[in-house]
């Protein structure tokens, strides 16, 4: 299992810490060093219902400077992985791939469902 964070992200922290409780083992990669591979995020993509938006973390600084919400409409599923791939901050985090599942997000009961 690996998780991609951001250190100061304070639901990064509660992700981490809830994977800790659980005595699990998981890499923590950090998304500002590397983001995740273009290969995770098509998982990702598909563990999301092919939700493109649910990969972006819409609420950021670089989602709004590169006007994502504008370009989304004729964004390429190619076009808008490669982009996550290259800018981990516009990826949602903590994003969590396991062993059949990919999480986006910390929501305590939907990873308590699936760990």
């Amino acid at each position: 299992m690996i998780i991609y964070v951001y250190s100061k992200c304070s639901t990064c922290q509660q992700a981490i810490r809830f994977l800790k409780q659980k005595k699990l083992f998981f890499t923590c990669k950090e998304i500002l060093e590397q983001a995740p591979s273009l290969q995770e995020l098509q998982k990702m993509f598909h563990y999301q219902n092919e939700n493109l938006k649910k990969l972006f973390n819409t609420s950021g600084k670089l989602y709004r400077e590169l006007q994502i919400a504008e370009k989304m409409p004729s964004l390429t599923k190619e076009d808008a992985l490669v982009l996550l791939s290259k800018h981990g901050m516009l990826v949602k985090r903590p994003f969590f791939l396991g062993e059949g599942f990919g999480l986006v997000g910390f929501k305590e009961e939907e990873w308590n469902y699936y760990l």
